[in-house]
């Protein structure tokens, strides 16, 4: 079986400028930032970004990749509204197709299925018809006759998600108390990417956790990244919670002057810049 082991240059190398990325975790937690940083420092732009959102889709705004957001919130969740999203938003930065939490997850289930759609009952009786007037609904065939949101599917080029472990193989495991959708991501993209705290053997997956926790699977995953700390500054319980202090910093930061101190090089510069600046702090 192959070993589908890569670093974030060579994932971000099989990207196109216009791709449909979809990034995994949700709000501030568990998000592949590292994936995300290395796509800043590319050319790699006019993207559909699909997301939980949370600072992947704040840093993405702020620096003009993003050309459409396809998003139910985009939180950093102790801070309410991710202030660089809000900010381009409020400019008229990208196109926005706002759903439901449930209609999201529909819709990625429906892309997993390789279905156009999926019917849902979210949405229906709010204001969520009236903001994406492109949505249709469907009315049932039986007897209920009842109608329902026809939630078109959330097809991906690519996906990144960020786990606790990985093998070589692809199979990513969390940890934590949540797997928030990140198989869905997985699962209804042409590629997925997952990046994880740390790589190891098979056979230490299932040692001392349940097989549950055995999230991705190898046959949806085309490249596994080894990224200690990879999510920083979100959460990735248990191995880190989030970084309020650094969050603080980056949501009360105009982005050019985040970007200069902290994204001007590479993943180690980055890491090294956070524990400078932590450092600075004592």
């Amino acid at each position: 079986m192959a070993d589908k082991t890569m670093t974030v240059e060579a994932v971000i190398g099989r990207l196109e400028s216009g791709m449909t990325l979809g990034i995994g975790g949700w709000g501030s937690r568990r998000k592949p930032m590292a994936l995300v940083r290395a796509l800043l420092r590319s050319e790699v732009t006019d993207l559909t970004v699909v997301s939980y959102g949370g600072p992947d889709v704040g840093l993405l705004a702020a620096a003009g990749r993003i050309r459409k957001l396809v998003t139910p919130f985009t939180t950093l969740d102790s801070i309410p509204l991710e202030p660089h999203f809000r900010a381009a938003r409020e400019s008229g930065a990208f196109e926005l197709m706002e759903v439901d939490e449930a209609m999201f997850m529909w819709g990625l289930h429906a892309a997993v299925n390789r279905l156009p759609f999926l019917p849902v009952r979210a949405g229906i009786g709010s204001d969520v018809m009236h903001v994406n007037p492109t949505l249709r609904t469907v009315t049932s065939p039986y007897e209920d006759g009842e109608t329902f949101v026809a939630m078109p599917a959330l097809r991906l080029d690519a996906a990144f998600v960020h786990l606790n472990r990985a093998d070589r193989l692809g199979n990513g495991q969390y940890l934590g108390p949540d797997p928030y959708f990140d198989d869905l991501f997985c699962e209804a993209a042409d590629a997925a990417y997952v990046s994880c705290e740390r790589i190891v053997e098979t056979a230490e997956l299932t040692k001392e956790s349940a097989p549950q926790t055995l999230l991705v699977k190898r046959h949806s995953v085309a490249g596994v990244i080894e990224t200690p700390n990879g999510a920083h500054f979100t959460s990735c319980a248990p191995d880190y919670g989030r970084d309020e202090p650094f969050q603080k910093l980056y949501a009360t930061t105009p982005y050019a002057e985040f970007a200069e101190r902290f994204l001007a090089g590479d993943e180690a510069a980055y890491q090294s810049a956070v524990e400078a600046w932590h450092e600075e702090q004592k």
